[in-house]
Formats: structure tokens, sequence, C-alpha cells
């Protein structure tokens, strides 16, 4: 994998990742992964290439708060980890995780998506 390292003139991009559940958020703040659907790795994988720098922001559906950020530190590889627990997941990459706190979704209601129909981010 490439360092994660920021490259000039490349433009930083963002994506908020959704967790069925607290667990995976906690296994991957320990362990430094994480993994997505096989139908998010394609995207994923070309902004990691295209982009000076991937920031994930995380939440757990029906929590209301987001759970943190991390840096997208390497492309998703093959292997598939047992830690997730269920067989939807492709294969891990590594985070490293920047910021660790639950924030409710209403501290950032002045955030909206221009590629979303300038919806609220949550």
């Amino acid at each position: 994998s490439k360092s994660p390292s920021p490259r000039p003139n490349m433009p930083v991009r963002y994506f908020i990742m959704k967790s069925g559940n607290l667990q995976n958020i906690d296994i991957s703040q320990q362990k430094g992964i994480w993994s997505t659907m096989p139908s998010n790795e394609q995207k994923l994988n070309r902004a990691f290439w295209e982009s000076s720098m991937v920031y994930l922001i995380f939440f757990v559906q029906g929590s209301g708060h987001f759970q943190g950020f991390a840096r997208m530190a390497s492309e998703t590889r093959c292997e598939k980890s047992q830690d997730w627990g269920s067989t939807g997941f492709g294969g891990v990459f590594k985070v490293e995780w920047i910021r660790k706190e639950s924030i409710p979704f209403q501290f950032a209601h002045h955030l909206l998506n221009p590629w979303n129909d300038n919806k609220k981010v949550q």
C-alpha cells in the first residue's frame, strides 16, 4: 500500500461510512481496519489512488451521532476479516483514526452536500 501522505494539487475526498452496529466501529478503532460492502470498494480504491487524502466519517445507523473520523491508509485488499461477523463485507483496508468521539448530527446541520441536492450531512 502507498503512504497516506498528502499529495499536492490532488483533491481531498470525504465519505460517510454507515455501520450497522457500534461493535464494528470499536473493532475499527482498536485494529485500525475497516471493511465495507463490495459495491463500495471500487469507489473507495479509486478515491485512494486519485486523491491527496481520503477521510472517512463514521456513524452507526439509527444512532443520530457520528462516531468520529479516520484517514484511509490503504486500498482495499482481497483478504477478509472474521472480526466483522458478516459474510456480506468485502476485503479489509487500513484506517488511521483521527478523532473518536460521539457527535450529534445536529452539530453538523449547517453542512450541506452539494452532490446530494444540498441535503444535510448526516
